[in-house]
């Protein structure tokens, strides 16, 4: 008998390449290998399963970016560097775009609970970011006219953009250049 957390993992692997409206529950249990009887032990329906899925992205969020990265005890050029080589080594190689993205386009007009548990991710990367632009104000590495928020909005902005044209055009080139362009204008190398 699966765990809660294995079932999770694999709807979560499903969902994020077909997508939420195009995945069904018979998708999940063949891709789970259980019976409905389980499935319906842990959820009530496939909603439930998608929040759930959307929850385990927030905690991998939390416990690898917000307090892996911009939590811990680094200078902020490292910290962004650290977040820009994590978004390079998931992305280089993934065709199917962002996570937390993937589910901002598809399910923010038609699921009211959905869009607030993506927006949280993509709200706390913002300040995440214009936390660590702030500092690099401080210290004089950045001009002290730049809007921290701004700019780290913008960042999030180029990172989301790349990724969506590096799935729909094949070409990894724009992320790789979105990253550069980054590290160029932050002075980050």
């Amino acid at each position: 008998m699966l765990k809660l957390q294995e079932i999770i993992k694999v709807s979560r692997s499903i969902i994020y390449y077909k997508g939420y409206q195009a995945t069904s529950i018979s998708d999940i249990l063949d891709g789970a290998h259980i019976g409905k009887g389980q499935f319906y032990h842990y959820f009530s329906s496939k909603r439930d399963l998608g929040l759930a899925v959307v929850d385990d992205l927030v905690k991998e969020w939390e416990r690898d970016v917000f307090e892996g990265i911009f939590a811990a005890d680094l200078d902020p050029v490292v910290k962004l560097n650290k977040m820009l080589d994590r978004t390079l080594t998931i992305h280089t190689d993934e065709e199917s775009g962002c996570p937390a993205g993937n589910l901002a386009i598809e399910m923010s007009e038609h699921d009211e609970t959905f869009r607030l548990k993506v927006h949280y991710i993509f709200d706390r990367w913002i300040s995440s970011i214009e936390g660590a632009l702030s500092e690099l104000k401080e210290r004089g590495h950045l001009t002290s006219d730049i809007d921290a928020k701004q700019h780290a909005r913008a960042i999030v902005s180029m990172i989301e953009g790349a990724i969506l044209l590096k799935k729909s055009q094949k070409e990894v080139g724009f992320l790789t250049n979105a990253i550069a362009c980054i590290r160029a204008q932050y002075r980050l190398s």
